[in-house]
């Protein structure tokens, strides 16, 4: 597992009750102590691939603070970063616009550089954030060509995809190779019990060698018990009956789920609170421990899946808090 900073690194976000994950204390020092007591109770579960963006608010920042605080060596991690949002919140839990979407070479350049100047050696993955057919971004040439370059100097170059075509997004990452070799060796995709559709495309992509980042293998907090939403009550009751006979909380039942997968290479963590971390992690072992009993319910499981039109339109109107 991995622990992604989203909901760390900015006031603001769209998980159930992050607010209250802060304890409403949005003071940046407040913030930074925070993350970094949150991290540190990362490492102490054996997690050592982190996950930010340039868009996540001081994610970089708190990262990069924490990692040279703790002495931890740039070969003892992967940090990987994402470019192409820009964060426009101003520190405010009810802006306007959190962030903008911008998928240039000027952007590329800029945020590259701010990157590095936050995480410097321990940055070693990169990802076109948010990825998608009608952004342009897997057209443009001159971006291409910038990333291949990054590329070439040693960075992984991946994409991260949202949205209810990332299958067709991914497969045409996939063909697209520079200098005799594939650009994109890693994808960052939305995959949850409700969110099922990209599997095939992932299936394939690692088949071809493709490294695969879940993210949001909860939902955004749908998948556990703060999800108390009508619409969701049938589906309440069939995960809490997979998870009391497993003997485990909601969200460990749905992160298992994404790690028995078997193109699934990490699974983030989008905890915000140490005790939930724990209950994520919990999935290791859950994985590891049962997957026959894990077999036995997939059929069941599998059938939680939402339309993708529906699922994305959900997320799209979950409030940041």
């Amino acid at each position: 597992m991995g622990l992604g900073l989203a909901a760390l690194g900015r006031p603001g976000y769209i998980n159930l009750g992050h607010a209250a994950d802060l304890g409403h204390d949005t003071d940046v020092a407040a913030m930074a102590a925070h993350a970094h007591s949150v991290l540190d109770a990362a490492w102490a579960a054996g997690i050592r691939y982190f996950d930010a963006a340039r868009s996540y608010g001081r994610a970089e920042e708190f990262l990069g603070d924490w990692l040279r605080s703790r002495g931890i060596a740039p070969g003892e991690v992967v940090v990987g970063s994402k470019w192409g949002y820009t964060y426009t919140a101003g520190w405010r839990v009810t802006a306007d616009k959190h962030e903008v979407k911008d998928h240039s070479l000027p952007v590329l350049r800029r945020q590259m550089g701010e990157s590095r100047d936050r995480l410097g050696d321990y940055l070693k993955l990169y990802q076109v954030h948010s990825a998608t057919l009608d952004s342009g971004v897997l057209d443009n040439a001159e971006v291409l060509g910038e990333l291949a370059r990054l590329r070439d100097e040693g960075l992984v170059i991946g994409l991260s995809l949202s949205g209810p075509n990332q299958a067709e997004t991914l497969r045409r990452a996939l063909a697209i190779d520079s200098g005799g070799a594939p650009l994109f060796r890693e994808v960052q995709v939305t995959w949850n019990l409700l969110a099922q559709e990209a599997g095939p495309a992932l299936a394939e992509a690692h088949a071809r060698g493709m490294g695969v980042i879940v993210k949001e293998a909860l939902a955004n907090g749908r998948l556990t018990d703060r999800n108390d939403a009508p619409e969701f009550a049938a589906a309440r009751r069939l995960l809490g009956e997979a998870a009391n006979e497993a003997g485990v909380a909601l969200d460990t039942l749905a992160l298992a789920a994404a790690l028995a997968q078997p193109w699934a290479g990490v699974v983030l963590s989008g905890a915000a609170r140490g005790d939930h971390l724990a209950s994520n992690v919990a999935a290791v072992e859950l994985a590891a421990a049962q997957p026959t009993w894990l077999a036995e319910w997939w059929p069941r499981l599998r059938a939680l899946a939402e339309p993708p039109e529906t699922y994305w339109r959900t997320r799209a109107a979950l409030p940041w808090n």
